[in-house]
């Protein structure tokens, strides 16, 4: 005599829908990295593409998939966007980061999210408000050995962190960059200075003074080219910030400590192929690590897709964003107080 075996058939969850993104601005870094990420990524598809300009918003598309839009309001009307990626000039982003939450959508936003503490603050609060995502993508944060490094630290490593050095310059672009147009540029404090400020903040905290500041301008064009802050902690930590868009190229940053060193020697714009170099230097060693490479703009895509799907928290938000753009607002009011 056969039991009776009772089936049970298993049904699986159905796959969630990938999620439809338009982007807001056909800049350089969108057509070199994010848009490159965004289209590999299985859980997203380019769903449009705005410019002022039908013609350059077609010739992304073309690379990208998606339908071309003239006009980024048309594409906020648009009812089958649910995010939009905004690479559009720094001082561009809060005006558009605005108009798209206002308009429904999660938003993924070239930094900075906005270039003064008041309009961070207005940003993150309205997103909030609407119950929406608003991720500043600031790509560096989500490579893993910054993760490494923090945690060497906390072993002791380098005993007790005393000072910190973070260094990103690179040479002169072509006259007509946007980083030397004042009215949406904004010039190096915004465009390559929020580095290592943001540096100094992910190791100090938030407790922060600027000591010192100076920046160099160019009294023609407007815009600032480079710059250097030095800034300290309540617990007597200094950290040595040099920025600029006038120099040999240099990505790096170091921890100083009471025990050892430990640097970062591409710390900010590492290609997908590059294998990260972490040394640790003690008093009677020195120890070169190589990590694995890494997609830092697939990893911002993969953390906004979890930030919109499961609300996985990421550090490209929230109070992170506003501490940021309050310490740019101090380095900016104090070398702009030495020149007066």
């Amino acid at each position: 005599m056969c039991a009776n075996i009772e089936v049970v058939h298993m049904t699986e969850k159905p796959a969630e829908k990938p999620l439809r993104m338009g982007v807001i601005g056909c800049a350089a870094i969108a057509a070199r990295r994010t848009l490159p990420a965004l289209a590999a990524n299985p859980d997203v598809v380019v769903a449009a593409v705005a410019s002022r300009q039908e013609a350059k918003a077609r010739s992304f598309t073309d690379r990208f998939g998606g339908e071309p839009v003239e006009g980024y309001d048309r594409l906020l009307e648009r009812p089958d966007i649910d995010a939009v990626y905004i690479p559009l000039p720094a001082l561009l982003h809060a005006e558009w980061i605005e108009r798209a939450l206002r308009a429904g959508k999660h938003v993924l936003s070239e930094k900075p999210l906005a270039t003064t503490r008041k309009d961070a603050e207005a940003l993150v609060t309205l997103a909030a408000a609407r119950d929406l995502v608003l991720l500043e993508s600031f790509m560096f944060l989500t490579h893993s050995q910054h993760a490494f490094v923090r945690a060497k630290v906390a072993e002791g490593a380098i005993g007790t962190l005393r000072h910190l050095t973070a260094e990103f310059a690179f040479p002169a672009k072509a006259d007509d960059d946007i980083r030397y147009l004042p009215d949406v540029g904004g010039g190096a404090l915004t465009d390559i200075g929020v580095y290592p400020i943001r540096t100094a903040l992910m190791y100090l905290g938030g407790e922060l003074d600027v000591l010192g500041a100076w920046l160099h301008l160019d009294h023609e064009r407007g815009v600032d080219l480079g710059g250097s802050a030095l800034i300290g902690s309540s617990d007597g930590v200094a950290a040595h910030l040099t920025f600029g868009m006038e120099h040999s190229y240099r990505s790096q940053y170091a921890l100083w400590g009471s025990h050892g060193r430990i640097s970062v020697r591409w710390a900010y714009t590492p290609p997908p192929t590059h294998s990260p170099l972490v040394r640790i230097e003690q008093q009677d060693r020195v120890e070169d690590i190589t990590l694995p490479a890494e997609n830092q703009f697939a990893n911002v895509v993969a953390a906004f897709v979890a930030r919109v799907r499961h609300g996985v928290p990421s550090g490209l938000e929230g109070e992170s964003v506003i501490a940021q753009a309050a310490l740019v607002d101090r380095v900016r009011a104090r070398a702009m107080a030495g020149l007066s």
